[in-house]
C-alpha cells in the first residue's frame, strides 16, 4: 500500500512542477495567466491512499502590468474582458494578448492569422451594434466632401459705431468686423469665405459675405445681407441661421452652405471668434489607424480627417476561471465558464482599450521558485519513502 501511497505523491509533484515550469516559462508572454496545481487528500473506505490532484486554478482574474509600445494596433485591456478572435475554421477563443496587425486583405488579425471580433459600420458610417463580426479596415482613399455647414460663434462689441462709408470690402472704415473660413467644394479645393460684420443700430448688425473675394448674392445683382439682432442683455434674438448659395466653378458643384450663428452675442469687449467649424474637407489618403479607449477604430487621411471603421468588442464570462487554456495564449469556453457576454469596452464588468500598450504576463517569477524548490523538496521526500519501502521489503523477504 504504501508504493502506491508514494506513487501518488510523486504523480502529484510531477503535475506540480509541470504547471510550475509551464508559468517559468511563460513568464515573458504577453496576455498569459498562471496556473496553480490543487492537491486533495485521496480515501478509499477510510484507508488512505495518498494525494490526488483535484484540478488546476487560473489566475484569470489578476492583470499583468501593461507596458508602452506605441504601435497603434498593440491593445491592452484596462480591467476585466477578453479580445475575441475567430480563426479561419470558424473556432472562437479568447484572449487578453492584444498583439494585432493587418493582414493583406486589411482585417485585424493576431499572429495565428485569427480575425479580431467587433461590431461592423454600414456604408453611412454608422455602427451597427449588435452584428459582430470580422473586422477589417476599408483601403480606398477618403473622397473630398463639400461644406454644407458651418457653425460659426462669436462677440460682436457693443461699443462698436455705425460705419458711415458705403460697404467696400476694400475699404476697412465700411465695416466693422471681418472673418475668413475655409471651405471646400465638391472636387476637394479649398475657397476663402468671408465674413463682414457692421453695426447698423442699437443691436442690430447685418452679414455680407464674400468667396475667393466674389459678393455672394442672394438673387443676380443682389448681394446677400443677412440681419442680426441682439436683446438688451446681448443675447441673439434673430437671424441665427443663413443659406449662403454659391458657385465655385471649375467644374465643382454649386455650393449651399447653412451657416449657424447660435451663441454669438453683442457685448460690450472686443470682437472675438470662438467657434469657426465648417465641415467639408479635400480627399486624402490613409496614413494610419487610430483606436480609442472605448475600442472604435478609426482609419487616419492626409487630410486630417478619420473615418471610424468598426468597434472592438470584449467578452466576460460568468466563471473566467473555467475557461480551458489553448494555444496562441488563449481560451476556449467551456460548460464551467459560461456563455460569453459580448458588449463594448467600458461597459459592465469590462475594461477600457488602451491602445500603444501591452499587458505582461502575471507571472510571479520569484514566487515560482520559491514553489519550484517546495517542489523538488517533496519529491525527494517522496522518493525517500519510496527507497525505505523498497528496502523495508527486501530485508522481509531476506527474513522469510
Amino acid at each position: 500500500m504504501s508504493f502506491h501511497i508514494t506513487l501518488s505523491g510523486l504523480n502529484a509533484v510531477n503535475e506540480q512542477l509541470n504547471t510550475i515550469g509551464d508559468n517559468i516559462a511563460n513568464a515573458a508572454t504577453v496576455g498569459f495567466k498562471s496556473s496553480r496545481v490543487d492537491f486533495a487528500t485521496f480515501y478509499a473506505e477510510g484507508q488512505a491512499m495518498g494525494v490526488e490532484v483535484r484540478g488546476h486554478t487560473q489566475s484569470v482574474s489578476s492583470v499583468g502590468l501593461q507596458t508602452a509600445t506605441n504601435r497603434e494596433l498593440d491593445l491592452a485591456i484596462a480591467g476585466g474582458g477578453f479580445f475575441v478572435v475567430r480563426a479561419a475554421n470558424g473556432v472562437v477563443s479568447y484572449t487578453r494578448a492584444g498583439m494585432f496587425n493587418l493582414d493583406k486583405d486589411n482585417y485585424i488579425v493576431n499572429s495565428l492569422g485569427h480575425k479580431l471580433q467587433g461590431y461592423p459600420v454600414d456604408a453611412a458610417g454608422n455602427l451597427m451594434v449588435g452584428t459582430v463580426t470580422d473586422l477589417q479596415i476599408g483601403s480606398a482613399n477618403l473622397p473630398a466632401k463639400a461644406t454644407d455647414a458651418m457653425e460659426f460663434v462669436a462677440n460682436l462689441d457693443a461699443g462698436e459705431q455705425v460705419p458711415t462709408s458705403p460697404f467696400d470690402p476694400a475699404d476697412q472704415t465700411s465695416y466693422n468686423s471681418t472673418y475668413t473660413s475655409q471651405v471646400f467644394d465638391s472636387l476637394g479645393r479649398e475657397h476663402t469665405l468671408t465674413q463682414y460684420f457692421i453695426k447698423t443700430g442699437d443691436n442690430q448688425w447685418v452679414v455680407r459675405y464674400a468667396v475667393n473675394g466674389q459678393v455672394v448674392e442672394s438673387a443676380p445683382g443682389t448681394p446677400l445681407v443677412h440681419n442680426l439682432s441682439f436683446d438688451a442683455y446681448g443675447t441673439l434674438a434673430g437671424g441665427q441661421q443663413v443659406t449662403l448659395d454659391f458657385a465655385p466653378g471649375g467644374g465643382a458643384a454649386p455650393l449651399s452652405i447653412a451657416v449657424d450663428y447660435t451663441g454669438t452675442s453683442q457685448m460690450g469687449s472686443q470682437f472675438l471668434v470662438t467657434t469657426s467649424r465648417p465641415n467639408g474637407h479635400a480627399s486624402g489618403e490613409r496614413t494610419g489607424l487610430l483606436v480609442d479607449n472605448e475600442g472604435r477604430v478609426y482609419a487616419t487621411y492626409s487630410n486630417n480627417q478619420r473615418l471610424l471603421q468598426g468597434q472592438v468588442v470584449l467578452a466576460s464570462f460568468a466563471n473566467p476561471e473555467g475557461l480551458s487554456k489553448t494555444s496562441g495564449t488563449a481560451w476556449v469556453e467551456t460548460a464551467s465558464s459560461g456563455k460569453p457576454l459580448l458588449m463594448a469596452p467600458g461597459l459592465g464588468p469590462l475594461g477600457l482599450i488602451n491602445a500603444g500598450r501591452l499587458e505582461n504576463s502575471n507571472v510571479d517569477l520569484t514566487a515560482e521558485l520559491v514553489q519550484l524548490m517546495e517542489g523538488q523538496r517533496n519529491y525527494q521526500a517522496n522518493t525517500t519513502v519510496l527507497s525505505t519501502t523498497k528496502e523495508l521489503t527486501q530485508a522481509l523477504f531476506a527474513a522469510i
